[in-house]
């Protein structure tokens, strides 16, 4: 049985039994009824997956944009947690080309803010350190699509003092008068994470951009 067919068959049959009516009216609520939910806790779901996990193929880069894009179309929040877990769990078979092939697409479908910072955390800050990525995330910072723009703004997050300051500062810059909250709130994150080793660029950063959205400048400060 190949990668996708195995995850998908045992992802499908496993987690429905987890259902749990009160959690997923809950969940729901909490996520602004992006979409319906199994009620399936964080650590329960995590525990189940890493046993499918364990005895799933080796897969391809590939075959692990397919299943992930095959656990989007479905209807239950969870399956694209499951996604994001798949492509944490089998990160290092992801080529050069999936951020564009398929991360591009997982970021900008059903598009909230769990999905896509998790998808940042699971392969776009561990891919764009593997490659080099940066046409795509000038790119994405271009971009109309606001979920696009924070993945590229958050792109280098918990790289420390590897991260490129001077890439980081312009694609705040370059959306330092947008006063969208998930933008503004990226823009805050990213420079929080700068001012744990570089403070005075961040002072100075603030300084240069009166305009700036509150909530960037709170995020900025949280740790003043």
């Amino acid at each position: 049985m190949g990668f996708q067919s195995y995850i998908l068959g045992e992802v499908t049959s496993q987690l429905p039994e987890l259902r749990n009516q009160t959690n997923a009216a809950d969940m729901q609520w909490y996520m602004k009824d992006i979409a319906p939910f199994l009620g399936i806790k964080t650590p329960i779901r995590r525990d189940v997956l890493k046993k499918i996990f364990k005895e799933a193929p080796e897969p391809t880069s590939a075959q692990l944009g397919k299943t992930a894009r095959a656990l989007w179309k479905l209807t239950e929040r969870e399956y694209q947690y499951a996604a994001c877990d798949i492509l944490a769990t089998f990160n290092k078979y992801l080529d050069e080309d999936f951020l564009a092939d398929h991360g591009e697409y997982l970021i900008t479908h059903r598009p909230w803010w769990d999905t896509v910072d998790s998808l940042g955390s699971a392969i776009v800050s561990p891919l764009t350190v593997r490659y080099n990525s940066l046409k795509l995330m000038n790119s994405w910072n271009k971009s109309d699509d606001i979920w696009l723009v924070r993945a590229a703004i958050q792109h280098q997050r918990g790289r420390n003092t590897n991260t490129d300051i001077p890439l980081l500062l312009k694609y705040c810059h370059d959306h330092a008068d947008d006063h969208t909250f998930w933008v503004a709130k990226a823009i805050g994150w990213a420079l929080r994470d700068l001012a744990y080793f570089d403070r005075p660029t961040v002072t100075k950063f603030l300084k240069d951009h009166p305009n700036l959205d509150r909530v960037a400048v709170r995020e900025a400060l949280k740790h003043a």
